[in-house]
């Protein structure tokens, strides 16, 4: 293309680019470019966070071994905690309010030991996932990884030191009368469950922890009114035998109820099916699978949102 110029040169110019005409979003799917943070697809998601599980393997055993480093007890006081409330527990409630009614004392502390350990697991995790997004803010911006590492890593860390503290768990219920047997095989996929549960719900967690950072302040008193509605104390059909059924029922059927029943069934002799709620396997399995999918769904749709604002 040429023009004349007012001295009678002839300027040459360069033809107009296509690329003028075209909108940004044109531009961008002509050249292959993508928004920066966006969110992927689910699949994709779920491929990128399988890429990263040596990360979330190696981020969790790096938690757990910080977590008591300034302690001169270190690791034991993964024990000494939940033992030291399940004495305190016990003191309260089988001691002062007689809450061990309808079981003998080689069955009661065995109950009460591991209602305090099983449900502490999934207190633990729920603690943890409300601060996995906004207690890692430095983190999150700084690089670039699916956030679903984090609340899963920290469910990881809470099933390691569940597992450490299994040890005194198993001493506790032997020392108490009940043995290893092929009952005990049902502890794997009970843990395995509620492993799957737990980290659904700090999944869940963690995204409203990230929006709404004062819920860590709230979920303190939210857990333990949990734990008291959940028979960690006490058997739940023993103590409200004179209540409507349907209270009963419901205090049963919520999943942290059922966990420590099947994880009690599977340590405890004295501690037969029929404490349990009907279809407990299928209930137990229904909400691992409920809270997962749905708490990793959930997640995943506010992935482009971490760590902005």
């Amino acid at each position: 293309m040429s023009e004349t110029t007012q001295d009678g040169g002839v300027a040459v110019t360069a033809p107009p680019s296509p690329d003028e005409t075209m909108t940004a979003a044109q531009l961008a799917e002509k050249y292959g470019l993508t928004v920066s943070g966006a969110r992927p697809s689910l699949v994709d998601y779920v491929r990128r966070l399988w890429g990263r599980r040596h990360f979330i393997l190696a981020f969790s055993q790096a938690k757990l071994t910080a977590q008591y480093s300034q302690a001169k007890l270190g690791q034991l006081w993964q024990v000494v905690t939940p033992l030291l409330n399940a004495a305190v527990y016990f003191f309260i409630f089988g001691v002062i309010l007689e809450a061990d009614r309808g079981m003998s004392r080689e069955v009661y502390i065995p109950f009460l030991v591991t209602g305090v350990f099983v449900f502490t697991f999934t207190q633990s995790s729920v603690m943890a996932g409300v601060r996995a997004i906004s207690g890692n803010l430095g983190l999150v911006r700084a690089l670039h990884f699916p956030r679903a590492s984090l609340p899963v890593s920290f469910a990881l860390q809470q099933l390691q030191q569940l597992l450490f503290s299994m040890l005194v768990l198993f001493a506790v219920t032997a020392g108490f009368g009940s043995y290893p047997d092929l009952s005990w095989l049902l502890i794997v996929p009970t843990l395995a469950l509620q492993f799957l549960f737990n980290t659904g719900l700090a999944l869940i967690m963690a995204r409203a922890g990230a929006k709404t950072p004062d819920l860590a302040q709230l979920m303190p008193f939210v857990m333990r009114t949990w734990m008291y509605a959940s028979g960690v104390m006490f058997s739940i059909p023993i103590m409200l035998q004179d209540k409507p059924a349907w209270m009963a029922n419901v205090l049963q059927w919520n999943p942290a109820a059922i966990y420590m029943d099947l994880m009690r069934f599977a340590l405890i002799d004295g501690y037969g099916s029929e404490n349990l709620p009907n279809h407990v396997w299928a209930a137990a399995a229904g909400w691992a699978v409920l809270f997962m999918v749905g708490g990793f769904v959930y997640f995943w749709k506010a992935e482009e949102r971490y760590g902005r604002g």
